[in-house]
């Protein structure tokens, strides 16, 4: 069998480091920090100096990095793509518009905020500590190297 050539890893690729890159060993305690983070932050009580200073400081720590190691800038579009464009201006109008007639209104029972239909779905723990393991990997994603640096 010394001829055949298959690849006995399947998530292998030749060439290219394994699935979870060169370090798996460091993004996996990372990743396990983010975790525990998400899970402390999420349990503190909404509008707290605690739960304030919880989403303050990985802002922080994200801004720094973003700050001290800019990423490669991209070259602008030739030419914008205003049927993309106008899709998404849509909606943000609409986002905005029922914010507003819901503040204008009191936030009345057939009007609720945007705020008092998304409160009953991220109301328990498990739910509040998603949302903030979501924020914080976006703001990892925002400051990546290319090359997969950090």
């Amino acid at each position: 069998m010394a001829a055949d050539q298959t690849n006995p890893r399947r998530d292998h690729i030749p060439g290219r480091p394994g699935a979870l890159g060169r370090r798996p060993a460091r993004k996996v305690v990372i990743g396990a920090g983010l975790v525990a983070y998400s899970w402390v932050a999420g349990g503190m009580a909404p509008f707290t100096g605690r739960s304030l200073f919880s989403v303050l400081v990985p802002g922080a720590v994200l801004g720094a990095i973003a700050y001290g190691r800019p990423p490669v800038r991209i070259p602008p579009p030739q030419d914008m793509d205003v049927a993309g464009f106008s899709y998404w201006a849509i909606g943000v109008a609409v986002l905005l518009e029922w914010e507003a007639a819901a503040v204008f209104s009191g936030s009345k029972w057939w009007h609720p905020s945007l705020t008092d239909l998304v409160n009953p779905l991220i109301g328990t723990h498990v739910m509040h500590s998603s949302a903030m393991l979501v924020w914080l990997l976006g703001g990892c994603a925002l400051v990546r190297l290319p090359g997969g640096r950090r």
